[in-house]
């Protein structure tokens, strides 16, 4: 259980933002206001509120970064976007929990156990969480829209991550307690946390696997910066690209370390062209992943064969993914549309007892089975569509995307990856999307500019 200071640090944490808002500039204001409560505010505890959306780690810095950009900073996000797929995408992520609401009045009992109905309380909730989740989209789409603002975030990555590594490694030598030190528990099952007769560490984050994640985009980021900057500057970065790469082994977590030894090549030597265009192929496979799966069309008893090849260990736990998510999207089919709702309704349990028999691993699973095809198209729609608007502006002879937009491209693509297996959907993947999807629209918008007759001079009789 959450200890005394942990619920005093969600209190404070608005306090320090507005610290952070009257010092730094608005661009690495919102950046560190967001990495900061991301890595150091306790998970899992939370105020309870009735009808709204537990105030979390998440939603607390969520919320405290659009009142103080609109009334510290006075600044005005544009909320609802000119791209009539974008606003309604964005109508659907926030308001589709209404039908789902509408659809599934009807509670039932599983070995003995009562799955409520959903009401119209609930969809006052669901609206409010949905709402203030894509508040880093709207931010990082008004703030992060120029080249120039991207690699600020690229070198908080990184900077974040060296300081993050030192508690990282107490937890790989010592097993991860340091959350049990401040804040008084464990937030996972501390039998996950022990890997190749060692421990991965997870510091203040739900799990090893985003710990890991995060050192990976970190590692990126310093290659990326490497290749960006000139020699005066890049022997830190290689030395902090080689601090961070050895951190990131030491977290022994077998998928962020294969997409670190895929994209650090590739953010060194392709052009930012091609590297723009394989994200957008990535952002392609995701959004179409469950039909594939469904279809039959992915090769799965391959994949897990050539994960055997590598680690025995990881290939049992890869197949008993799969068999949880092929029994859960079955279910999801049920409901296709608008999905079952909350309070687990979802999942499957034991019809004698009432004991979960499935886990949900992956980010896709959860939203398809919660929320339906509906709620599934909206959220991931909104995800990959920065990414196909930058591809499409990359098979351009022209596209004008510069490296550190195509860097960050990449890592996000990555994100949207391991958005498969896991639900490492985080804050930062959201300022990302928003940063990308603004970079889109300034290229179009200055591509448009040029193509544009010139205006020819009024004769003035």
């Amino acid at each position: 259980m959450p200890n005394a200071l942990a619920y005093l640090m969600l209190a404070i944490w608005p306090l320090v933002a507005v610290w952070l808002f009257a010092r730094l500039d608005p661009v690495r204001a919102l950046i560190w206001g967001t990495i900061l409560p991301f890595l150091l505010l306790p998970p899992v505890a939370r105020f309870d509120l009735p009808g709204l959306p537990d105030l979390d780690k998440v939603n607390i810095a969520n919320l405290t970064l659009l009142v103080l950009v609109l009334f510290q900073l006075k600044a005005r996000p544009e909320f609802v976007p000119k791209s009539r797929l974008l606003r309604g995408l964005l109508v659907l992520f926030v308001f589709s929990p209404f039908a789902t609401v509408l659809t599934n009045p009807e509670g039932y009992v599983v070995g003995g156990r009562l799955f409520p109905g959903q009401r119209i309380y609930d969809s006052i909730s669901f609206l409010a969480y949905q709402a203030l989740a894509v508040v880093p989209f709207f931010l990082g789409r008004h703030f992060l829209a120029q080249p120039q603002t991207v690699r600020p975030l690229l070198l908080a990555l990184v900077a974040a991550c060296l300081a993050y590594s030192l508690p990282m490694l107490v937890e790989v030598r010592l097993s991860p307690q340091i959350n049990v030190w401040v804040y008084g528990f464990f937030q996972h099952d501390f039998l996950q946390m022990i890997r190749q007769g060692g421990f991965r560490p997870i510091v203040f984050l739900p799990h090893g696997l985003w710990v890991a994640f995060f050192t990976m985009m970190a590692v990126v980021s310093a290659a990326v910066l490497i290749r960006l900057d000139g020699p005066d500057r890049r022997p830190w970065w290689l030395l902090a690209f080689l601090w961070l790469a050895v951190v990131l082994v030491l977290t022994k977590t077998l998928g962020a370390l294969a997409m670190a030894l895929a994209l650090v090549p590739a953010v060194l030597i392709l052009p930012p062209r091609l590297m723009v265009l394989i994200a957008a192929g990535v952002a392609a496979m995701v959004i179409t992943y469950p039909l594939l799966r469904g279809a039959g069309l992915i090769a799965v008893g391959d994949i897990i064969a050539l994960v055997e090849r590598i680690d025995p260990a990881r290939a049992q736990s890869f197949a008993f993914r799969i068999g949880n998510e092929e029994a859960l999207l079955d279910r999801a089919q049920i409901k296709p549309w608008f999905g079952w709702g909350g309070y687990a309704r979802n999942l499957i349990h034991d019809p004698d007892t009432g004991r979960l028999l499935t886990v949900p691993d992956g980010n896709w699973i959860i939203v398809l089975g919660i929320f339906g095809w509906t709620g599934y198209l909206a959220q991931f729609g909104l995800l990959v569509l920065p990414l196909l608007r930058l591809g499409r502006l990359a098979l351009a002879r022209r596209p004008g995307i510069e490296l550190p937009v195509a860097g960050l491209a990449l890592i996000y693509a990555a994100n949207l990856i391991e958005l498969l297996p896991n639900a490492t959907l985080m804050t930062l993947t959201w300022l990302i999307a928003g940063a990308l999807t603004g970079q889109a629209e300034t290229l179009i918008a200055a591509r448009a500019a040029r193509a544009a007759p010139p205006a020819r001079p009024r004769t003035i009789l």
